[in-house]
């Protein structure tokens, strides 16, 4: 089934993320948190995609379980950042052959070891034109990312919005945003991408803070503010991890709870893969009894 079905059906929709582990690390590892995280029923589960197409077998691999073991409903990280149209053509095809119908549409990072990648020599240089593309070549559901507080490179949020607005009108049959610990910057985000003709479901992203070092990491990673009210929490509770755990899942299930009562459309949970975490976030919201 696409995704993007789902949101004429039910409202808020609900999905996880989870990445595959790493290449050294046998895929079976993932199983388990599998097993954990589709007893809660999502109604799709994302797997990310490593930093040029690293972990490609495996996002497919993984991918494929959900979908055809679980039967859950998979959506597969894409990211076009160093490959050509005939590898992405071969990652389509592959996607097909295993029944998966949704794909997350991301330009992705460069190199770790080359800060200065020239993206104008990629086939695809913005995520835009992997939309397109993709649309272009199949009727496969496509997702995208928003970013509520503007893209790392763009120095105006309403530039990122014209440009949010471009790679939704290639082909973006839904929108995951980025994590974001304000709900008021998401509803604000929602009122001025609905301003300017962006109408597609927008699902709202969201990280718990687990403890003080992931906060740092997230920080630096994209940007992302901090109200006085997690701030305050990590000041508090930041040399107790299992405080800080507690308190994490406590502000993670306010702000899931805010915007379900503000009629989101659809709760994207950033898991790290911590499946006990998630399931005492959706049973303090209600979702999961």
């Amino acid at each position: 089934m696409k995704i993007s079905t789902l949101f004429q059906q039910k409202k808020p929709v609900i999905s996880f993320e989870i990445f595959p582990p790493k290449i050294n690390t046998p895929v079976e590892t993932i199983y388990e948190t599998l097993e954990d995280l589709t007893k809660l029923n999502p109604d799709f589960i994302s797997v990310t995609y490593g930093a040029g197409g690293s972990s490609r077998d495996r996002t497919k691999e993984i991918a494929s379980r959900i979908k055809n073991q679980y039967k859950v409903e998979a959506l597969a990280h894409l990211t076009c950042v160093g490959h050509s149209s005939s590898e992405i053509d071969l990652v389509l095809k592959g996607l097909q052959e295993e029944n998966i119908e949704n794909v997350l549409a991301l330009r992705g990072d460069p190199p770790a070891d080359n800060p200065d990648y020239d993206f104008s020599r990629c086939d695809f240089q913005f995520a835009s034109d992997l939309v397109k593309y993709i649309k272009n070549l199949s009727d496969t559901c496509i997702a995208a990312a928003a970013y509520p507080e503007g893209h790392a490179h763009c120095n105006r949020l309403s530039e990122d919005l014209n440009h949010l607005k471009y790679k939704v009108d290639q082909g973006v049959d839904f929108l995951i945003t980025q994590l974001f610990f304000d709900n008021r910057i998401f509803y604000n985000f929602i009122e001025n991408a609905r301003r300017i003709g962006i109408h597609c479901p927008v699902m709202a992203g969201i990280m718990p803070v687990l403890n003080a070092k992931q906060i740092k990491r997230i920080i630096a990673l994209c940007g992302a503010s901090m109200p006085a009210k997690l701030l305050m929490m990590v000041d508090k509770y930041g040399d107790n991890n299992e405080e800080m755990e507690k308190a994490g899942i406590e502000f993670a299930s306010q702000q899931v709870r805010d915007l379900i009562e503000n009629g989101v459309e659809g709760i994207h949970l950033y898991t790290m893969n911590k499946p006990r975490q998630i399931t005492e976030i959706l049973k303090n919201v209600g979702i999961v009894i």
